[in-house]
């Protein structure tokens, strides 16, 4: 027995099907996944007989014969762990043994099962960010009219829509959307030998010319073909980093939303389903947003971590490559872990209409004082009319009346109506075109 990593620091990710398709167990799958489909590859091109491709692929189905823990532990004398696998699998093959791993090294298989793992956690990825679209989509179409304050620099501005806002999310997440789903269609297999030449391969049954072998070993694993080997030309790496560091962002952008418009003071939003505290019974805290939250703060440092290994020496580096594993599972369990949190968050997601408007009021019309200024521009001009509102903006904060009732007092300098007035101070119909923005939002698929 020996102690596993459970994800007890790690709520985002523990118990969720991204945890289990990047574990020790979906790795080990995939690197047998790989061996044995370069040999069908080879069996393909003849370079190998029919039957030790079958031989190896029946040896390699059966994962519970090899140890994860006692790889790794052996992984320890070659610095990676296919070397330990690869000897295991040639015993299991029996007399077909000799054929396992056939002209490859040990970066072809360990390059080719991490981009397996890859595309099968972005595709749980996709179906969540899918759950996010749609419901997002539906509260944007729900509220498209409902107002509510906007915020720059923390504080109140000019009204908005909470239409618009959940519209805004979802163009983030469609774009999150779009960059995994171009990256996901894109990663390769990885097939090039010792010093990327497929010289090992060159001499067997392939009439000197084995260059069309990464494609077929690409398509028996459902990758792209690579057009070169690419040990040190890690572009797919970074294009997954780039596009798992943004899916964090935008998940962390709604939460970053729900976390400030959740707070006890303002009170607009609500999880549908709060966590407790450990010494506070009252609490109902956004849990999940604070989950998602945790997750983009840790994603570009993750990132990060894969762009600096971009520069790689020589034909197969020391280190730089090492380097990319633990980092590439990591993010994708933190986007795996943070876009199905974001999922059930914004399914559930409770919006307070009342509280969005009773917030529109709280600075007594100070949202709509733009707005009255550049209605008031075409009779005192615009810098009397901006100097106008400014006085009495500073007169609604001190002495505490709402703008409105301030410019009321000023009929013979406004011009202004009590009905006219009374349109203009309406925050509710100051929120500029946010519904026609929403709905050519929502027209994008």
């Amino acid at each position: 027995m020996y102690a596993i990593d459970g994800g007890l620091l790690d709520p985002v990710r523990a118990g969720l099907p991204a945890e289990a398709a990047t574990g020790d167990a979906a790795f080990l799958r995939a690197l047998l996944d790989a061996e044995a489909a370069l040999a069908r590859a080879q069996a393909a091109t003849g370079a190998v007989p029919a039957e030790a491709a079958r031989a190896i692929t029946e040896a390699a189905a059966d994962a519970g014969r090899f140890e994860p823990r006692g790889l790794a532990l052996r992984a320890r004398s070659g610095g990676n762990p296919v070397i330990p696998l690869v000897g295991e699998l040639t015993d299991a093959a029996g007399e077909w043994g000799p054929y396992v791993h056939q002209g490859a090294t040990s970066q072809d298989i360990l390059d080719t099962a991490a981009m397996l793992v890859a595309v099968r956690t972005l595709g749980l990825v996709l179906d969540d960010l899918a759950r996010t679209e749609q419901a997002l989509a539906a509260l944007a179409a729900a509220h498209r009219d409902t107002a509510m304050p906007g915020r720059t620099l923390t504080q109140h501005a000019v009204p908005t829509t909470f239409g618009l806002k959940a519209a805004g999310w979802r163009a983030l997440v469609l774009d999150a959307r779009d960059r995994i789903t171009a990256v996901r269609d894109g990663l390769p297999a990885q097939l090039g030998g010792a010093a990327g030449t497929l010289a090992a391969l060159a001499d067997r049954h392939f009439d000197g010319d084995a260059t069309g072998l990464p494609a077929a070993y690409a398509a028996e694993l459902g990758l792209a073909a690579p057009l070169l080997p690419w040990h040190t030309l890690r572009t797919p790496i970074a294009d997954l980093a780039g596009a798992l560091a943004l899916t964090a962002g935008a998940l962390g952008k709604i939460a970053a939303d729900v976390l400030t418009l959740s707070r006890t003071e303002i009170g607009e939003l609500a999880e549908g389903a709060g966590g407790g505290s450990s010494a506070m019974p009252h609490k109902a805290n956004p849990v999940r947003a604070t989950l998602i939250a945790s997750a983009a703060r840790r994603a570009p440092h993750l990132a990060a971590s894969l762009y600096g290994c971009l520069a790689a020496e020589d034909e197969r580096p020391a280190g730089a490559w090492h380097a990319e594993w633990e980092p590439l599972r990591e993010l994708l369990r933190l986007v795996g872990g943070a876009a199905h949190h974001t999922a059930a968050l914004v399914e559930t997601l409770r919006v307070d209409p009342a509280a969005m408007r009773a917030n529109l009021d709280r600075s007594g019309g100070l949202l709509v004082a733009e707005r009255l200024a550049t209605a008031l521009a075409p009779r005192l001009g615009r810098t009397a009319a901006r100097t106008l509102v400014a006085e009495l903006a500073t007169r609604t904060r001190t002495e505490g009346r709402p703008l409105a009732e301030l410019l009321a007092e000023h009929p013979e300098s406004t011009g202004l109506d009590p009905a006219e007035l009374a349109a203009l101070a309406d925050p509710t119909r100051a929120t500029g075109h946010a519904g026609t923005l929403t709905d050519r939002a929502l027209e994008r698929r």
